[in-house]
């Protein structure tokens, strides 16, 4: 088995798993210390539990529940591959719902979970400007809803929530070239991840990880536009882990590389005359 870990807050952690296991091994038993939701990207494996055997296939979400024991076996094929969300007790008592719901063992492939279990499986390979543990909240809170068919209603946000929202926007931009995450921001506005995810969206229109992704491209075009700065630099300077990943996310949202977008901010115009050409 092959672990590795994407994303830790206080909230959750969010680990890619690959297992080459296949019918000729011996099954496995793991213990679960909390509660987890593993959405299977590929393959195939079955599951004992105390819920019962299934068959879990791509699309599949095995459900752990603290002090439960999950015997893993590969009669069919060999190995899979698990995007797994471990989530902490204070945002399974925030995302509500009957505690039976983490009992069901593993549900089958569900639209609801299937779409967002490959949107994260984007994020994790840097493909979103979705920070991964936003999804992975969205991913719990919406399998929540789906197991439990109980669609969360829709609170109208107080003045002083619009002022939280607020308020927090202008600090992620204020710090978008730090490490910032959801936990982080949240820990500002003084709420839950869960409801401050909410209730950020919700008022701003975009998730705090999309705002300060963006808040980065706009300090970099600022950047490319005004300064002789080397495009590695500025890369760093505003907040991205990695050149590869900077110049993927702004050709994304330009439609052009940082390198063009200044040679553009030089007065030639020729190259988004080009673009437009092309759209």
């Amino acid at each position: 088995m092959e672990a590795t870990t994407l994303k830790t807050t206080p909230s959750m952690t969010v680990s890619r798993f690959r297992c080459d296991a296949g019918p000729d091994d011996t099954p496995f038993a793991e213990y679960r210390t909390g509660h987890s939701l593993a959405y299977v990207r590929e393959g195939s494996f079955g599951c004992h539990c105390r819920a019962g055997f299934f068959e879990l296939v791509a699309g599949s979400v095995l459900v752990g529940h603290p002090g439960d024991e999950y015997t893993c076996t590969h009669e069919h094929v060999s190995g899979d591959e698990c995007l797994s969300f471990f989530i902490g007790e204070d945002l399974v008592e925030a995302l509500g719902g009957r505690r039976e719901v983490w009992r069901v063992g593993a549900t089958p492939p569900l639209p609801e979970l299937m779409v967002l279990g490959e949107l994260a499986q984007t994020a994790a390979d840097g493909n979103s400007d979705l920070g991964i543990d936003e999804i992975g909240q969205i991913f719990a809170g919406r399998f929540v809803e789906v197991v439990s068919g109980k669609a969360r209603k829709q609170v109208a946000p107080t003045a002083r929530d619009r002022r939280r929202a607020v308020e927090t926007a202008l600090w992620i931009d204020e710090n978008s070239g730090e490490d910032i995450d959801l936990d982080d921001a949240a820990r500002q506005a003084g709420l839950s991840p869960f409801h401050f995810l909410r209730l950020f969206s919700n008022v701003l229109g975009v998730t705090p990880h999309q705002y300060l992704v963006r808040s980065r491209l706009r300090h970099a075009a600022r950047l490319l536009s005004d300064d002789d700065i080397a495009v590695t630099d500025i890369a760093y300077d505003v907040g991205f882990g990695d050149l590869s990943n900077f110049v993927r996310t702004f050709h994304r949202a330009a439609g052009v590389s940082p390198t063009k977008f200044r040679q553009a901010s030089r007065g030639m115009r020729k190259i988004f005359q080009e673009q437009l050409a092309l759209n």
